[in-house]
This record gives structure tokens, C-alpha cells and sequence, in this order.
């Protein structure tokens, strides 16, 4: 035989590059990005392209909660009401005191743990989205976090936001549970180390000591940049969170 060998590997056919652009049809609207949206987009793009993220879900007995802020709003007029949200950013706050490492930032081989505890609230504004921060808001009461969510929330759909109420973020969440969604998972913002994604609490079949029984559940979902914690920290961060939300009188001690 001749020493002679052929490559059986399949070769690679070269695909040419163009800069190929979808048709416009006259049926076809065409729509201008605002800059929030593209202001959005680059924050997230940065963030998917050099964060590495990882994901720890956690399911939530939320019958506590539930039965604490109807006993709360029963004494709150109208305007004054808290919602569950308020009860998971007073809880996220407290829990977030206990790991310092998912309070913080990493710049160069430096992680950097904040002092405060600033939480941002994601908020549905015309044209995208925009986080509005709670600052301190493990020293705050549920009525205070209530009331400065909202008047914030009404500065940003109103276009008349403050620099305060979007600056200074230490940790973020997003929450989806007013549009029935279980469960979903969101892209952490730079330069912080974690985000919260929270959905809904539903009443559902449940066993309870052998018994079938209807309860409260909400999953949520913690996303967190991996140069920063590993999952067994983010899973011991949602059960303590859990401590909170399963027994709402420790907020307020």
C-alpha cells in the first residue's frame, strides 16, 4: 500500500458574508427606537457579553404574607396600601445584610461590597422600562418603601424623574407577577452582581402533614454574575429570604 492518507473530515464550505436586510413591504411599519430603548439594549447587551451568569430558583410559602398585609391595609386608607412587592423588597433588603458578596460589584480582581443597601424596583414606563431605587430600605418600614415606590413610579411614567430616584442601585428586581407570569428569569445590570425576577403568587393545592390543603406559592429567581458568588451562596440567600417571607413579623422586629 502507499503511504499516502486521505482526510476524511468534512470540509467546511465558506458561507459569504453579506450584510443581507429583510425587505420593507408598504404593509410593514417601520418604528424608530427611542433612547431609552437604546439605552436598554447596550446596558443588557454589556451585560449578557461579559457577565457570566448563573440562575437559582426558589418556590415560597407565601400564606404569611398574605394574611399580614390584609391585616396591615385594613388600617392603610386608599393610597396608603402596601403590596406584596413592598413585603419582598423590605425582606430582599434584610436578607441582602447577611450576604454582602450578592450587595456588590466586582471591578478588576477587586470585589467591592456596598455599604448601603440601595434596592431598584423595575417600572413600566412608556417606551421600555426603568428601575427606581429604594435607598436603605433595610432601615425602612413597609409604609415608607410602599409610599416611595409609588411616588417614584408616577415621576417615571410622568417623564418628570428625579436623578435620586434612579441613582445609586446596589441590587435590582423585576417583578411580573401582576401579568399571571410563574416564573422568569432576568439579565443582571451592570455593574451589579445579582437581580431578583419574582412572579406570582397563586393559590394552589398543597400537602400539609398528609393532607391536601389550599395554599400560597410564588417562585422566584435570582440571577448572579459568577466572577462574584457560586450557587451554593445564592441558594442559602434564597432560603434565608425565605425566613423573611415566611414569617413577615421578623421585618418588623
Amino acid at each position: 500500500s502507499s503511504g499516502a492518507t486521505s482526510d476524511l473530515r468534512p470540509s467546511t464550505p465558506s458561507i459569504p458574508v453579506t450584510n443581507y436586510q429583510l425587505p420593507v413591504s408598504t404593509e410593514d411599519k417601520v418604528i424608530p427606537t427611542t433612547k431609552l430603548r437604546q439605552a436598554i439594549g447596550r446596558r443588557l447587551v454589556e451585560s449578557k457579553q461579559t457577565i457570566p451568569h448563573f440562575y437559582v430558583t426558589h418556590e415560597y410559602k407565601m400564606e404569611a404574607v398574605m394574611d399580614m398585609r390584609k391585616q396591615i391595609n385594613a388600617y392603610l386608607g386608599d393610597n396608603e396600601k402596601v403590596s406584596v412587592n413592598d413585603f419582598i423588597i423590605k425582606a430582599t433588603a434584610l436578607t441582602l445584610r447577611q450576604f454582602p458578596n450578592l450587595n456588590a460589584t466586582i471591578k478588576g480582581n477587586e470585589i467591592i461590597q456596598f455599604g448601603h443597601v440601595n434596592v431598584s424596583v423595575a417600572v413600566t414606563v412608556p417606551g421600555g422600562l426603568m428601575t427606581v431605587v429604594v435607598k436603605d430600605a433595610d432601615f425602612k418600614s413597609l409604609r415608607q418603601i410602599s409610599g416611595e415606590i409609588k411616588a417614584m413610579a408616577a415621576r417615571a411614567r410622568e417623564g418628570k424623574v428625579k436623578p435620586e430616584d434612579v441613582d445609586g442601585s446596589t441590587f435590582s428586581t423585576s417583578n411580573l407577577g401582576m401579568y399571571d407570569v410563574e416564573e422568569f428569569i432576568a439579565i443582571v445590570n451592570p455593574p451589579e452582581a445579582a437581580i431578583l425576577a419574582i412572579g406570582s403568587a397563586k393559590e394552589t393545592p398543597v400537602v400539609v402533614n398528609g393532607e391536601i390543603k389550599i395554599g400560597s406559592r410564588m417562585k422566584a429567581t435570582i440571577s448572579v454574575d459568577h466572577r462574584v458568588s457560586d450557587g451554593a451562596e445564592a441558594a442559602q440567600f434564597m432560603q434565608k429570604l425565605a425566613e423573611f417571607l415566611e414569617n413577615p413579623v421578623r421585618m418588623l422586629v
